[in-house]
C-alpha cells in the first residue's frame, strides 16, 4: 500500500490534541472495555463494596477481581477508601453508571434494522 494522497489526506480529520475531551473519553472506554470491569462499576452503582463482597457477587477469583480494581482506579472509574482492615471501592463519578447503562442496552439492541 502507498503512500495516502495529499487530497485524502487533507479530508481526514486531525488527530485530537492530548489532554482533549476525545482523549479523555477514550481513555475512559479503554478503562470499561472488559465484560468483568462492566460488571464490576454496575455492583458498585449499588454502593461502595469491599472486593470479597465483588469476588462474592462476580463469582471471580479474588486476584481477577483485584486487577480489574486496579484498571478502573487507573482511569479514575473508581476510588478507594480504607475502612478499618478493608478497602471500600466506589464509582468516582455517577456519570460512569450511566455510561454503562447505556451502553448495556444499546448492545441489547443487537442488530434490530
Amino acid at each position: 500500500m502507498g503512500p495516502v494522497p495529499a487530497a485524502v489526506r487533507s479530508a481526514l480529520p486531525a488527530p485530537p490534541a492530548v489532554g482533549s475531551p476525545l482523549e479523555g473519553a477514550a481513555d475512559l472506554l479503554r478503562a470499561l472495555a472488559s465484560p468483568h470491569r462492566l460488571a464490576i462499576v454496575r455492583h458498585l452503582d449499588g454502593g461502595a463494596r469491599c472486593v470479597h463482597e465483588l469476588v462474592d457477587a462476580l463469582g471471580v477469583s479474588q486476584p481477577l477481581v483485584s486487577q480489574h480494581l486496579r484498571v478502573l482506579r487507573a482511569g479514575h472509574v473508581v476510588r478507594a477508601e480504607r475502612r478499618g482492615r478493608e478497602i471500600a471501592y466506589s464509582l468516582a463519578d455517577d456519570h460512569i453508571a450511566h455510561i454503562v447503562h447505556d451502553a448495556v442496552v444499546h448492545a441489547g439492541h443487537g442488530d434490530r434494522r
